[in-house]
């Protein structure tokens, strides 16, 4: 029987990945009005600005929550987050919300494929046959023996091998820094990093947007509060299945906002994905 403060996890990763979903939405929005880099740097001002805000109310405040063991890796993963949000965001605008997500959820897969030699974990046969069945999936999705085969459709996947490098660096890093640390180094990189060289790509924005900006960026910074809140009232491996919910949240956001099409490779591609991930994490919690 779930316990109660693993219903309310699970309530607040359905609400999470709703409004990922619509943040990923009005990011394809604005990406194809604006440069990404711009609409990414943008973001991370946002972001950078609710981290702060967080970490100033932490006993200690900022100086207490800035200090790592690690630096130099927390510099690290926080460049691999940033190049992964330029990449996906150009994924968005060239293959659409719901055939980059298809590809995107095998990032669970990817970071199964990756903790043995990185993290030094045990993975066993049964994930192995998982993540071979969820690349199968992947190759499905890309259909590489058709005549149209694109060349975009690599980009959500590169998109989803950087996210599986930054979750396992993350994973990493908890080994000598807290969650806040990780948390208040992702956000001043990343917003620095970008500040850099979104600068170099500014275009005037229209009062209009600007308003979808601001919203953006603030369901950016409620995604991430709930996020938080979620991991603190349950464990991860209860909730984790549930965010591949957002699959579904932006497929439908793509369909009825931006006209896209759900091919019949895609659709199983992604079941054949989303089903070897599902299976990933009941192994991963069975074993822990």
């Amino acid at each position: 029987m779930i316990k109660q403060n693993e219903r309310l996890g699970i309530f607040l990763m359905v609400i999470t990945t709703i409004v990922f979903a619509s943040q990923d939405g009005l990011s394809k929005y604005l990406a194809t009005e604006y440069n990404v880099y711009m609409v990414v740097m943008i973001r991370y001002w946002f972001f950078a600005a609710f981290v702060v805000t967080i970490s100033s109310r932490k006993p200690g405040g900022i100086k207490q929550v800035a200090k790592t063991k690690t630096p130099l890796l927390q510099i690290f993963r926080s460049l691999i987050l940033v190049a992964e949000m330029c990449v996906t965001i150009l994924a968005f605008t060239l293959l659409g919300l719901a055939e980059t997500h298809a590809i995107f959820a095998s990032y669970p897969l990817i970071i199964a494929m990756l903790s043995g030699p990185i993290l030094g974990e045990y993975v066993g046969w049964r994930r192995w046959l998982a993540i071979c069945v969820g690349f199968f999936g992947i190759l499905i999705i890309l259909n590489p023996g058709n005549s149209i085969f694109s060349p975009y459709a690599l980009v959500p996947l590169a998109g989803a091998i950087l996210f599986a490098l930054y979750g396992l660096l993350t994973r990493y890093a908890g080994q000598y820094d807290n969650s806040s640390t990780s948390f208040f180094w992702t956000g001043v990189v990343g917003c620095i990093a970008m500040t850099a060289i979104g600068l170099n790509f500014w275009d005037p924005v229209s009062q209009a947007d600007w308003s979808i900006m601001l919203i953006l960026s603030a369901s950016g910074m409620l995604g991430h509060f709930l996020l938080i809140k979620c991991y603190e009232v349950a464990e991860a491996s209860a909730v984790q299945p549930f965010a591949y919910l957002q699959l579904i949240w932006a497929s439908i956001i793509g369909i009825i906002i931006f006209g896209e099409q759900i091919t019949t490779n895609v659709l199983i591609g992604a079941c054949i994905i989303v089903g070897a991930g599902l299976f990933t994490l009941w192994r991963e919690r069975k074993v822990s």
